[in-house]
This record gives structure tokens, sequence and C-alpha cells, in this order.
């Protein structure tokens, strides 16, 4: 189990180191300027220069990468005589550093929370901004696994049970459908179907949070409606999945000989389907609805954006748009960060359940 998780901490560790340099080096090679971005392009020469020196960019590309590294780095380089990180681009003071290793006359190797640096548009902490918009992004993705997960069990053991039938076809060929549905294209479709063509009967919204502000501005009312389409949309795909394991799941079990042994005793369908070999179908299912769940955590970006929903997929494409490096790191490193964790977490609590299993 040790060796278990130190090579999974290993494996975690080059995950996301290659996610901050693909990410870092992909928005040095496209064409745009953040400065520009800030103050738009009919600014001075001056004003351009005096950004990048603020934030860095009038440095080489690799000096930018290892100074980037070491911010997101949990064990830094400190300058010891103005107590701040030696590396960092601006002037940012940490509060609360840890000296390890003292080396030459003022610098040291310390412990610290990784920085995440300050949004190019907003100055604000990227840390702020991922505070406030992940419980959004989680209440959805989490709202979207219960639908799938329950509502694709119970279709997915009707199906087996009336293997071959009109409805077994049926929903086989709305499986093979919602696999292969682009999230971008089912909310497009679903947005302007129930929220425009039928707007009027279902009484959704096209766009909305889960908070909204009052009519008279003085607070915040819950919307649940605005999270119907979103979760619906994000739920279509794991629906798919859990309807077909579900019900080859159960059609392999019910092939099984203590099935038989049951059916000779006389037990009714009922019991023997929900009783015994439900589950006993539930393994494969578990492991999947687990593993969408960190799915749906990093794939919300074009739901949520269509959607209007502000979680952590809004904000990326927001900054995208404009050019905001520090923000999109951060959320793509807190959102390779969910994935990892969840994974390993995953594949611990399956070994201990199923002995069968072996880590190393």
């Amino acid at each position: 189990m040790i060796h278990f998780l130190i090579k999974r901490l290993v494996y975690a560790i080059l995950i996301i180191w290659g996610v901050i340099s693909v990410v870092f080096f992909l928005f040095n090679i496209l064409p745009g300027d953040p400065a520009k971005m800030m103050v738009g392009q009919r600014t001075d020469i001056l004003t351009i220069e005096a950004i990048h020196k603020e934030l860095g960019l009038d440095r080489s590309k690799s000096m930018q990468y290892i100074k980037y590294i070491n911010d997101l780095s949990p064990i830094s380089v400190f300058n010891i005589s103005n107590n701040e990180n030696y590396f960092y681009l601006d002037t940012i003071k940490y509060q609360s550093v840890i000296h390890v290793l003292k080396f030459g006359k003022n610098f040291s190797l310390c412990l610290k929370a990784p920085y995440l640096r300050r949004s190019y548009q907003s100055k604000r902490p990227v840390s702020d901004i991922i505070r406030e918009t992940l419980p959004n992004t989680f209440i959805l993705a989490l709202v979207s696994i219960i639908f799938a997960t329950f509502l694709g069990i119970f279709l997915g053991i009707i199906s087996a049970i009336k293997k071959d039938s009109l409805y077994d076809r049926i929903s086989l060929l709305f499986s093979a459908f919602g696999m292969s549905l682009p999230s971008f294209f089912a909310a497009i479709l679903i947005g302007w179907i129930f929220a425009f063509v039928l707007g009027d009967l279902t009484g959704l919204n096209l766009t909305g949070n889960l908070y909204e502000i009052d009519d008279f501005g003085e607070g915040y009312t819950l919307q649940l409606k605005n999270l119907i389409l979103p979760a619906f949309t994000l739920g279509i795909r794991p629906l798919a999945i859990v309807i077909q394991l579900s019900r080859n799941s159960m059609l392999d079990v019910l092939s099984q000989d203590y099935i038989r042994t049951a059916k000779a005793k006389g037990l009714s369908f009922s019991k023997i389907i929900w009783s015994h070999a439900l589950k006993n179908s539930l393994n494969p299912v578990i492991t999947a609805v687990s593993g969408w769940f960190a799915s749906l955590m990093t794939g919300v970006v074009f739901v949520e954006y269509i959607f209007g929903w502000k979680g952590l997929g809004y904000v990326i494409v927001d900054s995208l748009n404009n050019y905001d490096l520090p923000v999109v790191v951060g959320c793509v490193l807190t959102i390779s960060m969910i994935f990892i964790v969840i994974n390993t977490l995953v594949d611990i609590i399956y070994s201990i359940l199923d002995p069968r299993i072996r880590l190393s």
C-alpha cells in the first residue's frame, strides 16, 4: 500500500508539472500580449513596457517559467534580506513561510503554500477567484452524477429484465447516442429547445447561476431551476454509460449459478433481482460513477459557459478570451489536482473492497 501511494504521488507530481508546462508554453507561442489586453491596443509604448516589467514579461521565457514553477512549488527559494520569494516576479510578500535550509548570506529553502499569483485583468488573487467559483462547479457535477447514477441503474436493470424487447433496443440506442453526443452541442441543443422554444412552458432560463440578486438588489435568492438544464446536459453521457454497465452487469449476474438456485427454491423474481442480483451487479457501476464524477469536474467548461453557470469552466473560457495566464493555469491546476485525488481515492477504496486487486 505504501509503495502504491508513493508511486501515485510521483505520477501526480509529474502530471501536474506537465499540465503547468503545456499551458505555460502554449500561452507563450500564441499571438497576443497580456499588456495590450489590459490597457487596449492604442496605448503608448512606455505604458506597455511598464506593464511588461511589472508582470515580468520583459524577462526571458525560460526565466519566467522557472519563476512561475518556484511560485507554485511548496518548496521555494527565499530571499531572507527583504523577506520575499527570490524568484517571484513582483514584490508580494509571503505571510507564512517556514525556512528549512539556509545557503549563502541571504537565501534559504522554505516551505510555503503554492502561490497562484494575481489575475492580469482584475488584479485579484487567483486563489480567491477559485475559492468563489469551485463550489458552483462541485454542485453542478454532484447533481449531474446523482441524476445519472440513480436513473441509469434503474433503466439499466429494466433493460436487462426485458432483454431483446422494444424497450431494450430503445435503451441501447439512447446509450449509443448519449455516449457520442458532444457536451457543447448537447448544451446548445438542450438550451435552445427547453429555454428558448419551450421557455414559456418550462419556465427555465438559458443562463443563470444558483444564486442571483433579487429584484430589490438587497440580497441573493436561490434559483434551483437554473441548475436543471446544465445538470441534465452534463449528466447525459454518464447516464448512457451507467445504463450500459447496469444492463450488462445485471445480465452477467442473472446467468450465475446462485441465481438459478434461488429460482429453483421458489423465490419470487422481484426478490431475486432486488435482494440478490442488484448488489452484486453494482461493482462496475460504482467504479464508473466515481471515475465519471472526476471527469465531470474537469469537463464542465463548455456547459458552464453556454448556460452562464459561474464555475471554474466559465472562468477558464473567460480568462482565455482575455489572455489571463495566471487564472487559466490556476484553474487548470486545480482541476488536475481534483482529478488526481479522486482517482487515487477510488483506487484505494476499490482495492479495499475487492481483495483480488493487487496494488503493486
